[in-house]
């Protein structure tokens, strides 16, 4: 007789952006209690998660397009406000919620849970973590964070500096748990490709102004004509008008409208994965992409052409045998990652991938087991009188984590007025951005 399925963990995941939801989809499958999908017991199956997804309002709400391109699915999906989403947590039943957010959007829900299952004895584990890289901020986030039973952290380097942080603090650091990126995969690579392909990993804010971005593109475009044979992507995240994690001000596909591009170079789109099957050589500034391709053992370059620092990002890979330039790379340069780096990294390039989340597991199922206390974050009005009430005001809650007065409805959908205020409001926030600050800032440099 074959085994019995276990009834299958409820997950809800809270994200406010496409990137945010793709590591709390993935997060989810990966955390969720018993044995992983890929080790189900002989002659049975392992339940997959029962997932509810809640995309939070915002101007970084991920769009259609860029949802289906993430390629993660659940059995429902919707977009909701803070008020919302906590009705929800207050009126139905999940095992695990994961908030998928900035750190401020965070603590406000540690608070707004904390309020909404008072007086349970029986609640949701709460997990958070990072999407990829953390190199800022760092004090800042994790205290944001705080109060959540599980704060993932990406690496072995990442779980230590975490726990340094909040024992300094004072903080209660037994929440951080080891993990790894749940993204990454895919078959190793295993040789050249025909043509040889060298990919850019484009980012939304790194670097930010149009002199280094355009600077960037003329390299690679330069690159493309100095080996016609060669076939040179440009991969980016969105397309005009979309935003990501981070805002976007000067998008590359406006900048090489007015470029010459060699045959040999394209701008595509598509899923990170799908473009890494057929990449020779990642190159990128600082993008979470260069850990996946580490992952796979792709010859990956982090370029130190604008500098080797703290505001772009590339610091981080500071020993990882990865940093170069352009004119190396134009010369035939070929990077060897670090094997004790690469290690300490979470990226798992020798196969103990797949027992990455076994911690995370162990520790959600011996949460669950037992009733747990209510949520504790750092931040308290008494802690931090002067800053707490703002995050969460921000998202329409007072210091007691209610909803204030005057907060978006939270009983019905948007009716068909409120849906286009809303997206003319998005519209205008995007405009702002993309086109009246940059003049903005310009005319401030005269």
């Amino acid at each position: 007789m074959p085994a019995s399925t276990p009834k299958p963990p409820r997950i809800a995941v809270l994200a406010d952006s496409d990137t945010r939801w793709k590591w709390g989809a993935l997060t989810a499958g990966r955390i969720a209690p018993g044995p992983p999908m890929e080790a189900a017991p002989e002659g049975g199956t392992q339940a997959a998660p029962a997932l509810s997804g809640f995309l939070l309002r915002g101007r970084a709400t991920p769009t259609a397009r860029q949802l289906a391109e993430v390629g993660v699915t659940a059995d429902s999906l919707r977009e909701v406000t803070a008020v919302e989403f906590l009705r929800a947590m207050a009126e139905e039943s999940y095992d695990i919620v994961v908030l998928a957010l900035v750190g401020g959007g965070v603590q406000a829900m540690l608070h707004g849970l904390k309020r909404v299952w008072e007086g349970r004895t029986a609640r949701p584990v709460v997990v958070t973590g990072y999407v990829g890289v953390v190199y800022e901020k760092l004090a800042d986030g994790l205290l944001l964070r705080h109060g959540a039973d599980l704060v993932l952290a990406n690496s072995r380097q990442d779980a230590d500096r975490f726990r340094a942080v909040y024992e300094g603090v004072g903080a209660d650091a037994s929440a951080v748990t080891e993990g790894a990126l749940p993204f990454l995969g895919g078959a190793p690579y295993e040789g050249e490709h025909d043509p040889y392909t060298v990919v850019f990993a484009a980012q939304p804010s790194v670097p930010d102004s149009r002199k280094d971005r355009t600077y960037l593109l003329n390299r690679l475009v330069r690159h493309a004509r100095l080996h016609p044979e060669r076939e040179v992507l440009l991969k980016l995240r969105s397309r005009p008008g979309e935003h990501t994690t981070h805002i976007e001000e000067l998008p590359y596909q406006k900048l090489a409208q007015k470029a010459d591009l060699p045959p040999n170079f394209r701008l595509v789109y598509g899923h990170m994965g799908e473009v890494l099957d057929r990449t020779d050589l990642l190159v990128t500034v600082s993008s979470t992409a260069a850990l996946e391709s580490l992952h796979r053992r792709i010859p990956t370059v982090v370029l130190t052409d604008l500098g080797v620092r703290e505001v772009l990002g590339n610091h981080h890979f500071v020993g990882s045998g990865c940093l170069a330039s352009w004119d190396q790379l134009d010369a035939g340069h070929l990077p060897v990652a670090d094997e004790g780096w690469v290690s300490r990294q979470g990226v798992a390039a020798d196969g103990s991938y797949e027992t990455a989340f076994d911690g995370a597991r162990e520790r959600i199922a011996k949460l669950l087991a037992g009733d747990l206390p209510p949520l504790t974050p750092y931040y308290t009005p008494a802690t931090a009188p002067g800053y707490l009430p703002g995050i969460l005001a921000r998202h329409h809650l007072g210091p007691d984590g209610s909803p204030l007065p005057g907060a978006p409805a939270q009983d019905k959908d948007p009716g068909p007025v409120r849906q286009i205020v809303r997206r003319a409001a998005r519209g205008a926030y995007r405009h702002g951005v993309q086109r009246v600050a940059p003049v903005i800032r310009r005319m401030g440099e005269l």
